[in-house]
């Protein structure tokens, strides 16, 4: 039964492995109601991964993952390990949008379609009260003119702040971000951490992967340093960045500070 007090998302001792090569090695994460929690670390550390199995885009072998209080219902173990109850699954999805790198938008549909296309075809909500929501969701990432438009041609920050409208129209519990800016040019990049920042002065709740040190310094309520597949260190973002007190972290730090 879903708790409404207890953290959006849950992750206790998750394991993850891609035949031999273990990618994430006994994980803890928690993501409170209304907190920004990121994650940072260097290639391969296993962030992404982490965030794909906290949505359910990926399978763990060995852990627990709750979604409000719920735990997933596994069967099988190990490699073998999957989800038991689909039904569960496919309402958990629902209530954690993704943003990605890359912007997976239709290009068939118009900008405005795009928007609207899970919650009226996955969740079957009222078409006309859906596009008064996307309308107003394009409006609040700064796009709302381009809601007739094809996604070729918006820019790449503008195709990121309409997947951004597109997560946000699914009404979710939580937001997961993996590398939102990543393949952005620096000057579009600022037009999606803009809309980032707003969101985490609302108390949205969100996970965010990112290689962007100044945005996680600005929005994290909790940064979580991955190392190898484990969590390295972690805290507040005055301590992790103002105080790192591992020499792997502050390593990491070194290399990606800005010019």
């Amino acid at each position: 039964m879903k708790d409404s007090a207890a953290p959006v998302i849950e992750i206790r001792d998750l394991h993850k492995s891609f035949g031999p090569l273990e990618v994430l090695k006994g994980v803890d994460l928690t993501a409170p109601r209304g907190h920004v929690v990121v994650l940072i670390g260097s290639s391969g550390s296993g962030k992404s991964t982490l965030l794909r199995c906290a949505n359910l885009l990926e399978y763990s072998q060995q852990g627990e993952i709750l979604f409000e209080g719920e735990p997933i219902k596994w069967k099988g173990s190990g490699e073998h390990r999957q989800p038991a109850d689909r039904a569960q699954i496919m309402r958990i999805r629902t209530n954690l949008a993704m943003v990605f790198q890359q912007f997976n938008l239709w290009s068939h549909m118009t900008i405005l379609q795009n928007v609207m296309e899970a919650p009226v075809t996955v969740l079957g909500r009222d078409k006309a009260e859906v596009e008064a929501a996307a309308r107003r969701y394009l409006e609040k990432v700064g796009i709302g003119d381009k809601a007739d438009a094809w996604p070729s041609q918006l820019s790449g920050g503008q195709q990121q702040r309409a997947a951004i409208a597109r997560a946000l129209c699914m009404e979710p519990r939580a937001l997961l971000f993996d590398e939102p800016t990543s393949a952005l040019d620096p000057e579009l990049e600022q037009e999606v951490v803009k809309v980032i920042k707003d969101l985490a002065r609302e108390g949205r709740t969100m996970v965010i992967v990112t290689h962007d040190m100044r945005l996680a310094a600005d929005v994290a309520d909790h940064v979580v340093f991955l190392h190898n597949g484990s969590i390295e260190e972690e805290g507040p973002p005055s301590e992790v960045f103002g105080n790192p007190r591992s020499e792997r972290l502050r390593q990491f730090l070194s290399a990606t500070a800005p010019d």
